[in-house]
């Protein structure tokens, strides 16, 4: 059983330690968090007895395996390095870091220990997005030229995370990350990139509405959008919306988990709706259930010796699209990516 250490235990860090529990192989055992009152709160809901105010502590007095980074971005950079210092095998949460140059630091001393360096991309793992990849990439379509993958909700992440109004960025970081990594996942990498911003909400400091057109390696071209100002009748709370169109055939996935493969006059239609796991509730089942399929996954490239394939490396290219993003909002221009 590999021993983990969970640095950082707010909102989203119960759903990764009630996803701890579910993986096989692996397992959380000491914990750490600046707010003591926090730390005894989720210690004892958790039965870790193992607790730490400060993760150099922890790594200095636990015989760990790897830690988990679920802390805000800020302190990624410098609890890598630190994790990288003790040879342990790092997840870390998104958006990986603040800049380009600290993803790439990161990288390099990860990389320097070989060990394994894995981001917490969880939406590339939720069920429904893993059943379009494999599609895609099965080549049911055939070749996939044109995909809109559609973010756009009314719903109120603000109550359980407030920090995400006080910064001046927010949807792009936040959520925007996510769909950008699943049109890569989808369709490729990208060479050029072109976004819009607009901030409809007046109470929150930073865009809550953003476009952006990619146009990738291969040729193709993708809409990215997300939206946490709309305003419908079924709210999709968190689902990811899909029209991919290729040679061949088409792929839709539709609001209520049903993906739509259409090839050669055929249509089929797979409900692919994701398990509500015991510990979990709507609308997050389906972040939740993709939390232990990507800890999961963790695990096994740690046990079998390679690297995920939401790699440091990998992410650093996602993470360049958001960078990108910010930078065409800004100036007003299409940006090529070999820029950055």
């Amino acid at each position: 059983m590999l021993k983990g250490g969970l640095i950082g235990c707010g909102f989203f860090a119960v759903n990764q330690l009630h996803g701890w529990r579910d993986t096989e192989g692996a397992g959380i055992t000491a914990i750490c968090d600046q707010d003591p009152a926090r730390l005894a709160e989720v210690g004892d809901a958790f039965g870790i007895d193992a607790r730490y105010t400060d993760a150099a502590d922890m790594l200095a007095a636990e015989a760990l395996d790897f830690v988990d980074i679920a802390t805000t971005v800020p302190s990624h950079r410098a609890l890598v390095e630190l994790a990288a210092h003790h040879a342990v095998h790092v997840i870390c949460q998104k958006p990986l870091a603040e800049s380009l140059e600290d993803a790439r630091a990161m990288i390099r001393a990860v990389e320097a220990t070989g060990k394994v360096f894995m981001v917490h991309e969880n939406f590339r793992w939720q069920s429904a997005i893993r059943a379009a990849i494999h599609s895609i990439r099965e080549g049911d379509i055939g070749k996939p030229f044109f995909c809109r993958a559609s973010f756009r909700s009314g719903y109120d992440v603000f109550s359980g995370q407030p920090y995400l109004a006080e910064g001046e960025r927010f949807i792009i970081q936040d959520l925007g990350i996510h769909v950008l990594d699943i049109a890569r996942a989808l369709m490729g990498d990208v060479t050029r990139l072109s976004a819009t911003t607009q901030r409809i909400n007046p109470a929150i400091k930073g865009e809550d509405v953003a476009t952006m057109l990619l146009a990738h390696d291969s040729g193709a071209t993708s809409v990215v959008d997300c939206s946490y100002a709309s305003r419908r009748k079924i709210e999709t709370f968190p689902e990811t919306l899909l029209e991919i169109d290729g040679d061949q055939g088409s792929l839709r996935l539709s609001e209520g988990y049903q993906l739509s493969i259409q090839h050669g006059g055929t249509e089929k239609v797979l409900d692919v709706e994701p398990p509500l796991l015991e510990w979990a509730e709507r609308p997050w089942h389906n972040i939740q259930e993709s939390v232990v399929a990507i800890q999961q996954d963790f695990a096994r490239c740690i046990a079998e010796g390679r690297q995920p394939e939401t790699s440091g490396e990998d992410n650093l290219k996602t993470l360049a699209l958001v960078e990108a993003a910010y930078l065409s909002a800004q100036e007003g221009r299409t940006i090529v990516l070999s820029e950055l």
